[in-house]
């Protein structure tokens, strides 16, 4: 369940909307909300919902909208009567505003640790949350929401000059000025903004400007307040008068992220993906969610950024929902200008409105990428195909020196692109001993993990039985992997594999950093589920009875009945295979594909047992 109160208050479930109809019943919960895990007593509750006009009987009232608030929980259960009051049982990131505190207060102290490119990154995420004013209509009707919502507003404000002052960090000029003019004349007497926008007008090479503004504060302040512009607005005045240069880093090359955990069992893959870049200039890396294609896109980058003259850049597109801000996301993660600043109406010549749905957008990033050399990866294509390989086609044809890496679920399908199954991790026999096992990537990765979760937990004559079994039953998947080591700070290795069984209900509590999506298999394999089209859903359920593989004869046996037909089983196979949830084995002979054994609808399917799939079958991902 998720709570979202940075805007109109929403309540969803599993991504659906739940109605919470009732004035009241809205309150009390955008009031529990803001402590969500925490009990709030009944007089802080009956204030919040009555402010001063409580009624009689106000603790009977406040009982009333409790069962009427949890009707519309069901079956969550998640309001729930506590020692001190009442509590909404959820974790604090299930709720946005107390996310957006965490995320901003992150980015804050990477921006004082000196790292501008993770703060900037941090803060984005974090000021993406934001859907409209905090509290929506309670702010201006119930006195507990017009407090939060105005210090939500702060703390948003000060997220944004953070943010504004990563960007000043990594060189941005003059794309600052647009959104600072802005900010200043909506906060005329914030002096850190008025600061960064004196800084962004200099480095912008428009120093009259910059010193203009400082003069119209200065005699604002002395006219309203009786006050001087603080000692750092003074320094900067007087760097520009006498011309010092205005501190800027040097140009960014990179906006790679460096690796926090050890890159375990792809080495032979990064050689064969840098030597595929030399000689296509778009390649996709294809493979099913969790298997771990970011990871190895950004290895790839990272190994040929020395020989590029104009860097690498990953474009997270996870986050993206609109195909019209494809190309502004472009823009954003190459730090030429904020998304939000681009104008949607100007079409690029000869090609309508573009990809991205701003002709601006498009033409900026063919000027900027004309010319130069360097690699841009695509991350997680699959929900915005038709937009991405629009793009990816127009940069390609204008951008000679440009390279693209692309991740997907699926093949963006334009001209010139050279596809990369990312396979499985290598697997060891059933029955490897310790030594044997280790020598496998699969395995090789679980030890890696466990030993962060759980450091007193080794592969040795004890467990390798249990961790061979978890690696081949997860088909080597790495995220599965992942979370199933972690799953050692409760519980044994053995009973691990024998719950496997349950595995969506097992593999849960990936890295609160990373979108929701990616932090639990059931999520993981939901994404890929919910990109597909009925029949296709509908083919991928029954032919799962096939765990160990299927001929297409086979599929077509079990896969007819509505809304699939006989002569659309071919065609809806190709389709899941090219979607990264079937994978075809005998291709001498066009046999078709097999779905995983665990469909993802059906989350306690027994595992069945391994065998070797004979030369008219395909294996399952």
């Amino acid at each position: 369940m998720e709570v979202s109160i940075l805007g109109t208050l929403e309540l969803r479930r599993g991504g659906d909307a739940v109605p919470v109809a009732g004035a009241r019943v809205r309150a009390l919960l955008a009031r529990l909300a803001l402590d969500a895990g925490r009990d709030v007593s009944p007089a802080a509750l009956i204030d919040a919902v009555w402010d001063d006009t409580p009624p009689g009987d106000a603790g009977h009232a406040l009982q009333a909208l409790v069962s009427r608030l949890r009707r519309a929980l069901a079956p969550g259960g998640e309001l729930v009567s506590g020692t001190a009051g009442y509590r909404l049982a959820v974790e604090p990131e299930a709720v946005d505003a107390l996310r957006f505190e965490t995320l901003a207060a992150a980015g804050a102290a990477a921006l004082r640790e000196g790292d501008p490119a993770r703060a900037g990154a941090i803060l984005r995420g974090a000021l993406a949350l934001w859907r409209g004013p905090a509290l929506g209509e309670l702010a201006g009707t119930q006195r507990f929401a017009t407090a939060a919502g105005l210090r939500l507003d702060d703390l948003r404000l000060a997220a944004t000059a953070d943010r504004i002052e990563a960007d000043l960090a990594l060189g941005a000029r003059g794309e600052l000025v647009a959104e600072l003019d802005a900010l200043t004349e909506a906060h005329p007497l914030h002096e850190r903004l008025v600061g960064q926008r004196l800084r962004a007008l200099a480095a912008a090479g428009r120093p009259a400007d910059a010193l203009e503004a400082y003069e119209a504060l200065r005699l604002r302040l002395d006219a309203e307040l009786g006050a001087v512009p603080s000692p750092e607005l003074q320094a900067a005045q007087l760097e520009i008068v006498t011309a010092a240069p205005i501190t800027t880093a040097p140009a960014r090359r990179s906006n790679l992220r460096a690796g926090v955990t050890s890159f375990v069992g792809r080495e032979a893959e990064v050689d064969r993906l840098t030597a595929l870049l030399d000689e296509h200039r778009l390649v996709t890396l294809i493979g099913p969610g969790g298997a771990g294609k970011t990871r190895l896109a950004g290895e790839v980058a990272a190994r040929r950024l020395p020989e590029l003259p104009d860097g690498a850049w990953m474009v997270e597109l996870a986050a993206t929902t609109d195909p019209d801000d494809v190309g502004a996301s472009v823009l954003g993660a190459l730090g030429l200008r904020e998304a939000r600043m681009l104008a949607v109406s100007s079409p690029v010549p000869g090609h309508g409105s573009g990809p991205s749905g701003s002709g601006d957008a498009t033409a900026h990033l063919v000027d900027v990428l004309a010319e130069r050399e360097t690699l841009v990866i695509l991350d997680n294509c699959e929900h915005l195909l038709d937009a991405t390989a629009v793009l990816a086609d127009l940069l390609l044809a204008q951008c000679p020196a440009l390279r693209i890496l692309a991740t997907s679920r699926e093949p963006l399908g334009i001209a010139g692109e050279h596809l990369a199954q990312v396979p499985p991790l290598g697997l060891p026999p059933a029955d490897a001993s310790a030594e044997e096992a280790l020598t496998h990537p699969a395995v090789r990765l679980f030890a890696d993990r466990a030993a962060a979760a759980a450091p007193d937990f080794s592969v040795d004559d004890t467990t390798v039985a249990a961790v061979v079994e978890i690696c081949r039953r997860l088909d080597g998947l790495p995220l599965a992997i992942e979370l199933a080591a972690a799953r050692l700070r409760s519980l044994p290795a053995a009973q691990i594999a024998a719950r496997l069984d349950d595995r969506f209900r097992l593999l849960t509590g990936g890295s609160r950093a990373a979108l929701p999506r990616q932090r639990t298999l059931r999520a993981v394999v939901d994404w890929s589920w919910d990109l597909l089209s009925e029949p296709e859903r509908a083919l991928a359920r029954r032919i799962a009875v096939f765990p160990a593989g299927v001929t297409a004869t086979s599929a077509a046996t079990v896969g007819v009945g509505a809304p699939v037909g006989a002569d659309d089983v071919p065609e809806l196979l190709a389709a899941l295979v090219d979607r990264s949830l079937l994978t075809l084995v005998d291709r001498e002979h066009g046999r078709s594909a097999a779905v995983r054994a665990t469909s993802p609808r059906r989350s306690n399917m027994p595992a069945s047992p391994r065998r070797r799939p004979t030369s008219a079958e395909t294996r399952p991902r």
